[in-house]
């Protein structure tokens, strides 16, 4: 059922300012936010989506994708209706751009339920709050987040990283890991593809990394939008100097799907991005591409083969227990145990 929001002001006429995400969505009697889930209903802002699920699954970890956290591990994974981006070229838009009413097949769960069904599953590290925008969902994933630190399970969040700083500081007490969208490096991008802006992301991934929780970074290559190589490269170096050069980046292929229909991405291009993400930083790797390149992770200092991947299936071969090279005794910034 709805729940009151957090983060969110009154104003006059029974009006509510959200202060969740840089839109400030400013909400008369009855309107929705940007988002399509927090509500103003009489000078309340509602939760319209907390308890509401719309898939719930078991998933390889690097399915986040996240590669340097518990190599090989599970996690259960979950997520709800709404987001506050519009990508054009969303690929979980039927969910992600529905309203709870919209959108038919939600399953109501409490914080506790869920938490139960990660404690009962096998080789479970923890929950994973993916699929749509979970931000958006902020209560109850917070909810949830609680109760899972408390049974010993780890938090982790897929995320546009679209979020003021504030309920970002809060959210990180609670969670051990980012995957974050970064999906270009034009504020042009953002505005035209998924109406929002670049800026405040940027921000969000300072935060994260100054917070020490774990972060990797995805970018989605997208053909004759953010190909070029100029701003690839200034991003590469604002992630190298902004946020060290062991920060890891997946560049993932693009497939035409909602209001997108672009060719794919060529797989060329991919590693032509691949070899320039290397020349900035220690752990590139490639998404929804064929080959095996781009996939293992390798030793920085020596070459040595880490870890290999072949789809989700992932064997760990040269870390020691302290997630050390195991010939040149590197240390890695990769989470193994114990994180």
């Amino acid at each position: 059922m709805p729940m009151e929001a957090r983060y969110y002001t009154t104003e006059e006429g029974h009006a509510v300012r959200c202060n969740l995400c840089p839109h400030n969505c400013l909400l008369k009697e009855g309107q929705t936010g940007l988002c399509k889930v927090r509500k103003n209903n009489d000078g309340i802002l509602l939760s319209e989506n907390y308890g509401k699920v719309c898939s719930l699954h078991l998933d390889p970890i690097e399915k986040k994708p996240l590669y340097h956290y518990y190599p090989g591990r599970n996690i259960l994974s979950v997520g709800s209706v709404g987001c506050n981006l519009h990508c054009r070229f969303c690929q979980n838009w039927e969910i992600s751009q529905s309203s709870v009413k919209d959108y038919p097949y939600l399953k109501e769960y409490t914080p506790e339920k869920i938490v139960s069904l990660a404690t009962s599953e096998e080789d479970n590290i923890g929950i994973a709050y993916t699929y749509n925008e979970p931000t958006v969902w902020y209560e109850f994933m917070k909810d949830i987040a609680e109760k899972a630190n408390s049974e010993g399970l780890k938090n982790v969040i897929v995320t546009n990283g679209f979020i003021n700083h504030d309920p970002l500081k809060e959210l990180i007490t609670v969670m051990h890991a980012f995957s974050v969208d970064l999906k270009a490096f034009t504020d042009t991008f953002y505005k035209q593809l998924t109406s929002s802006s670049l800026a405040p992301v940027l921000e969000s991934l300072k935060t994260i990394r100054a917070s020490g929780r774990h972060l990797e970074i995805t970018n989605l290559l997208i053909p004759g939008e953010n190909d070029d190589e100029k701003d690839f490269r200034s991003m590469m170096e604002w992630i190298r100097d902004e946020l060290g050069p062991d920060t890891v980046l997946h560049i993932s292929r693009f497939f035409p799907t909602y209001k997108l229909d672009h060719n794919a991405t060529p797989e060329s291009l991919l590693h032509r991005f691949y070899s320039i993400a290397r020349e900035y930083l220690h752990y590139v790797y490639l998404g929804n591409v064929s080959s095996g390149k781009g996939r293992d992770t390798t030793c920085p200092k020596c070459g040595n083969l880490l870890i290999s991947r072949s789809g989700y299936r992932t064997q760990i071969t040269g870390l020691d227990d302290m997630a050390c090279c195991d010939k040149c005794r590197e240390q890695t910034p990769i989470i193994i145990g114990g994180g």
